[in-house]
């Protein structure tokens, strides 16, 4: 196997399907999909891909593929195991899934687990790895904003622990299936009332519940537009975040996988700390990783 070959990287998430085309390290093109591993039974794995990469085969030849994300889940199209923290993100050949075509070559990174206290990752830690693959000698911590936002403390090159926070998933759910929603029917930010908001629920992450409620009672009585009422609750659910995480970022350097409002909302509540926050874009990282993992394939023997 060459490290110029064509093969295929893949970010397998439970919402949505993205893959890049790639010769080596080099990108190609790149593709995606709404086809995410939670909409799928695992017989479908295999067309939902083919239907997305197919355009891109240009002969008989074996094809890579190498995906991360929840792809390798319980429910995906293989599971591929956790590896337990303390440890390096990306070190072990990903697993093998099977495919009814013969020219395609399917392989799944694994996840890590952390015992105590008890949490899981999937697709970040190919992100970590890409990370650390770019900035080799970064000793801190690595935020990754999503649905499920990560706190990754690094260490010689290893990831030594992390902690899971549900905030963009709290914020979806308020946003639409709460009494919140009747507040936030049109779209629009505000920046002010975010840092304000941030810096209360870092103040008091107890009342946060309260605080919810309030943003509701503020539209009614006060008139707050719905950009003010959407940055509040953002605001809220971040600093009530970062009151929890505070060991992981506290006097540490700190680098933001992500893209996109929300990490851009992140980088804000972290300056507004007094922290010098780099951002690294969460595709490139992801690409980076999954150049680290298809390295530890071992040449095919047939």
């Amino acid at each position: 196997m060459s490290t110029g070959d064509p093969w295929i990287a893949v970010d397998w998430g439970t919402t949505r399907l993205r893959a890049w085309r790639m010769d080596g390290a080099a990108l190609r093109d790149s593709s995606a999909s709404d086809l995410g591993m939670g909409g799928l039974h695992r017989d479908e794995f295999e067309p939902a891909l083919r239907a997305l990469i197919d355009g891109w085969r240009v002969s008989s030849a074996p094809l890579d593929v190498v995906a991360c994300g929840m792809v390798g889940s319980r429910q995906g199209w293989v599971e591929a195991p956790y590896r337990a923290v303390p440890c390096r993100p990306v070190a072990t050949e990903p697993v093998r899934a099977a495919a009814q075509d013969p020219a395609l070559r399917v392989w799944v990174v694994c996840g890590l687990r952390q015992d105590s206290p008890p949490d899981v990752m999937r697709g970040e830690e190919t992100q970590i790895a890409g990370f650390l693959g770019l900035n080799p000698e970064f000793d801190g911590v690595l935020c990754l904003p999503g649905t499920h936002t990560k706190w990754a403390q690094i260490s010689a090159g290893e990831v030594v622990s992390f902690l899971t926070f549900m905030t963009g998933e709290l914020f979806a759910a308020l946003q639409g299936h709460t009494v919140l929603r009747h507040s936030l029917d049109a779209p629009g930010w505000d920046d002010d009332a975010f840092d304000a908001a941030v810096a209360d629920g870092l103040a008091y992450p107890q009342k946060l519940a309260a605080r919810l409620f309030g943003l509701r009672a503020g539209h009614l009585l006060q008139g707050n537009a719905p950009a003010v009422t959407r940055a509040r609750l953002s605001g809220q659910l971040i600093g009530a975040e970062l009151a929890a995480a505070r060991p992981y970022w506290l006097g540490l350097p700190v680098a933001v996988v992500g893209s996109g409002d929300q990490a851009a909302a992140y980088m804000r509540a972290l300056s507004n700390q007094g922290l010098s926050t780099v951002l690294a874009d969460a595709d490139a990282m992801t690409r980076a990783g999954l150049i680290r993992a298809r390295a530890l394939l071992k040449e095919p023997t047939s």
